[in-house]
């Protein structure tokens, strides 16, 4: 940590405006305003990739070349040079240890959860982008990139089928590997694409039935959220008690919404709030033995006055994009 304090500036200084990921002043919610902003400026030819194993697939002689241009104490490279070799340590279910060295043995990868491996990640995925505008095809296809962490997509006013092309050429090079059965290209508004747990589409007003082009949480995340508080309201939690069990359901639910706030939210936010009222009536009613599905005995106002549960639907009256 101490040396990503120091190298962290440094580093900064030579990243694109196009990365997002792990910097300061920078957000998941920025890139996606950003996606959002050009596809409203016309760049609607999408190529939505897909990364295989990004960061245990980088490659050690080509990212210490990237680090070495702007870092010359040999020391420091040196160190850098062992995390990256050095071996990982696991113990199985019986406290054995297991020690693998998988990233030296093949040249490839960060240590996983070390403080550094953003920012070497940041620094080799820059590669690609300066590869992409210096090879031309940002202007020639009017196609720019938007990238977080492992994360990117092109969105271009040409032709995404040659974008494509044109960047899995450039990921060869870089010894990366594009998932060929994840990445696809799309065309708006006839089609849709997710991003950072965002569809980034058509949507429609909900007062007006207007079509435009926008962003709502995408349906895998309203299923994750729902199958969480699924599991957290599941008979084997039976032992707790209804205002701790409502406390950490709170948590969950405060942290979704804190992210899903832009664009759309009412439909997504009426769901998992339904979802919830749902499960924490079948879980009070299996805890006191009650028949029935829990609407008589345990009413709205009972979940959110004495429960105190996180009112989901209310918090679109804040959000400037759910009143659209």
């Amino acid at each position: 940590m101490a040396l990503v304090i120091v190298l962290g500036p440094i580093l900064e200084a030579d990243l694109p405006d196009e990365q997002y990921a792990y910097r300061e002043q920078r957000s998941a919610h920025d890139a996606i305003r950003a996606v959002h902003g050009l596809v409203n400026r016309g760049h609607r030819q999408v190529v939505d990739a897909d990364l295989s194993g990004y960061f245990d697939t980088i490659p050690h002689h080509e990212l210490m070349k990237s680090v070495a241009r702007r870092v010359s104490d040999g020391a420091v490279l040196r160190l850098i040079q062992q995390w990256l070799e050095m071996p990982v340590e696991e113990t199985d279910g019986r406290g054995r240890r297991r020690r693998t060295t998988v990233n030296k043995d093949s040249g490839r990868g960060t240590p996983q959860g070390a403080p550094i491996s953003p920012l070497l990640a940041n620094l080799y995925m820059r590669r690609f982008i300066l590869g992409w505008k210096q090879q031309g095809w940002e202007k020639r296809l009017g196609a720019h990139i938007v990238n977080y962490a492992d994360d990117f997509v092109i969105l271009c006013r040409g032709s995404a089928q040659e974008a494509q092309e044109r960047m899995q050429k450039i990921m060869k090079v870089l010894k990366l590997t594009v998932n060929e059965k994840k990445t696809k290209t799309c065309q708006l508004p006839e089609e849709s694409f997710d991003f950072l747990g965002y569809t980034i589409g058509r949507c429609y007003s909900t007062r007006t039935g207007r079509a435009y082009l926008g962003t709502r949480p995408a349906k895998k995340r309203i299923q994750r959220i729902c199958a969480d508080v699924s599991e957290q309201t599941q008979r084997s939690r039976q032992g707790k008690q209804a205002v701790d069990l409502v406390a950490g359901l709170n948590r969950k639910l405060r942290g979704w919404a804190n992210y899903f706030c832009l664009g759309p939210v009412s439909k997504a936010y009426r769901a998992v709030g339904s979802h919830t009222r749902q499960r924490l009536r079948h879980w009070l009613c299996r805890k006191h033995k009650k028949a029935g599905t829990g609407m008589r005995a345990y009413p709205d106002e009972y979940l959110y006055e004495t429960l105190g549960l996180f009112r989901l639907e209310t918090q679109t009256a804040n959000l400037p994009w759910a009143k659209t």
